[in-house]
């Protein structure tokens, strides 16, 4: 369990930040960078669901996916392989892609691409989305920087899932309250 008695530590204060390790790494380094994208993305999804409806459904799987976010984060702060360190399972993903389809079902097919908008639930899931696709860009970047350390794959596949998820609950939520507004190709051009 975490317990935190005390919110500043100054240890940060170098430009390094801690891992569960112990080990002290640059706040510019990109597992720091993607541990940030993560925690920017679960912030995104604490904006979807404060504009939800009361009883929406979508606050449940909303809530579960900030927890796993969470598990992400402390799989991303602890490298290598270290005994009983939380990792995020395939079951995981399975999980979303469970929601994906159940969701998708209920959506007509789409004709065109989508613009990030709608209400507000609906455009901070587009916004969630795009953060999504910038904190799984990230961890491929660590991946890539660590090429010997174990990072795991389905970090990335959870983020690049979750993208998926966060599309179709944006589709779902601008659907809620009206039509979803469709890309039209060179519709502002001159004529």
């Amino acid at each position: 369990m975490v317990k935190l008695t005390k919110i500043y530590t100054r240890t940060g204060d170098d430009g390094t930040t801690g891992l569960v390790t112990g080990d002290r790494v640059p706040k510019t380094h990109p597992r720091v960078g993607a541990m940030g994208s993560v925690d920017e993305l679960n912030a995104a999804i604490g904006m979807v669901l404060s504009a939800l409806p009361d009883g929406h459904g979508l606050a449940t799987p909303l809530g579960a996916i900030q927890n796993d976010l969470f598990d992400v984060g402390a799989d991303l702060a602890t490298p290598g392989e270290l005994e009983g360190a939380l990792r995020v399972t395939p079951q995981q993903v399975t999980w979303l892609e469970e929601r994906i389809d159940a969701i998708n079902e209920t959506m007509p097919p789409l004709t065109s691409f989508v613009l990030p908008a709608g209400n507000a639930a609906a455009a901070n899931a587009h916004l969630a989305r795009a953060i999504a696709r910038r904190a799984e860009r990230d961890v491929w970047l660590l991946i890539e920087a660590e090429p010997g350390a174990t990072v795991s794959r389905h970090i990335a596949t959870y983020l690049n899932r979750l993208s998926d998820f966060l599309f179709v609950a944006a589709r779902q939520l601008a659907r809620d309250t009206g039509e979803e507004t469709l890309w039209q190709p060179g519709a502002n051009r001159p004529r």
